[in-house]
C-alpha cells in the first residue's frame, strides 16, 4: 500500500494502482478515460456522461449531491474520487467512516488544476499521463493572447426567484473559482468589482444592468441558459454569447481547448461592432 495526500491534505492508504474506482465527479470520470483507466471505473454518477457509452459497464450511484453511499460501499472500491465543490462533505465523511478511501480534489484556478491532476495521477497510478495533462493546461495558458483591454463581463450560472419577476436573482461566477480564474486569464474581467469578494454571489437583474457590462456570457450548465434567457438582455448594450458550460467547470483534458476558445471569443468581442447588421452581436 502507498500513502498519498489529497488536495485537502488528507492522508490515504491506497494500492499502488487502484483497480476498482468510483468517480463522483463528471470531469474526473472523463479524465480517467483520457488516462486509459475507464475499465477500472466500477461506479459513477448519473451526470458522468462523457465520453458517451464508455462507462456502460459501471454502476450508476445517483447524483453528485446525493450519491447512494450504501451502493458505493457494496462495490468495494479501492478508491472513490470526489471534489470539495461538487460533492458534500457529509457524503465524503460517511464513505470514510465505512472504511472507503476517498480522494478529494480542490481546484480554484488553472495552476490549481494542473497541480491537482498531477496529484490525482499519482494516486491512480498514471503519473506520467497526468503530468502531461497538467502541462498541457499551463502550456495553453502561456500561449494565450487575450485582448489588450479586458472585457467587463457577467457570467451567470443560475437564475431563480419569483418566475422572472422583480424578486428574481441571478447567481454569478465570482472570485476564488476555477471558472472565474479561467475567464479572467482569457480576457474577461468582472463587471462588478464585488464579484471578487464571493464565489457565487446573487444579484437582482436591475443590479446587473446598473453595472453596464460589455458582455453577458450564458453557459449551458449547471443551468441550461437558452435563447429565452438571452432575451432578458435584448435591450442592453451588452453583447450576449452562449458558452459551453463544461469549458468553465470540467477542468482536465478539455481545458487547453477551452482556453483557446475563450481567448478567441474575447478577442472577437473586443473588436468594434459592425454597423448595419442588427442583432449580429447576439448570435450564439
Amino acid at each position: 500500500m502507498d500513502e498519498v495526500r489529497d488536495d485537502l491534505g488528507r492522508l490515504l492508504e491506497l494500492p499502488a494502482s487502484p483497480r476498482r474506482i468510483v468517480s463522483l465527479v463528471p470531469n474526473l470520470s472523463e479524465t480517467l478515460w483520457w488516462w486509459h483507466l475507464a475499465d477500472r471505473v466500477v461506479g459513477l454518477t448519473d451526470f458522468c456522461v462523457a465520453p458517451p457509452h464508455v462507462f456502460e459497464h459501471a454502476v450508476r450511484v445517483r447524483g453528485t449531491k446525493n450519491p447512494a453511499v450504501d451502493r458505493i460501499v457494496s462495490l468495494e472500491p479501492d478508491l472513490v474520487l470526489a471534489n470539495e465543490e461538487e460533492n458534500r462533505e457529509l457524503d465524503v465523511r460517511r464513505l470514510a467512516d465505512a472504511g472507503v478511501a476517498v480522494y478529494v480534489t480542490r481546484v480554484r484556478s488553472l495552476p490549481d488544476a494542473s497541480a491537482s491532476l498531477a496529484g490525482l495521477g499519482r494516486a491512480v497510478g498514471q503519473p506520467t499521463l497526468a503530468t502531461g495533462t497538467g502541462q498541457a493546461i499551463l502550456r495553453a495558458l502561456d500561449q494565450a493572447r487575450p485582448p489588450a483591454e479586458a472585457i467587463a463581463a457577467v457570467c451567470p450560472i443560475w437564475r431563480d426567484g419569483d418566475q422572472r419577476g422583480d424578486a428574481e436573482t441571478w447567481w454569478l461566477i465570482g472570485g476564488d473559482t476555477f471558472a472565474g480564474d479561467l475567464l479572467e486569464r482569457c480576457g474577461f474581467v468582472p463587471a462588478l468589482p464585488s464579484l471578487a469578494d464571493a464565489r457565487y454571489p446573487r444579484y437582482r437583474r436591475d443590479e446587473l444592468e446598473e453595472a453596464r457590462p460589455a458582455a453577458v456570457l450564458l453557459p449551458d450548465e449547471p443551468y441550461r441558459f437558452a435563447a429565452s434567457d438571452a432575451e432578458v438582455f435584448a435591450s442592453w448594450p451588452a453583447r450576449v454569447r452562449h458558452l459551453d458550460g463544461t469549458a468553465l467547470s470540467w477542468w482536465g483534458p478539455r481545458t487547453p481547448h477551452a482556453i483557446g476558445d475563450l481567448v478567441r471569443l474575447a478577442r472577437q468581442m473586443a473588436r468594434p461592432r459592425r454597423r448595419g447588421r442588427p442583432g449580429s452581436d447576439r448570435e450564439a
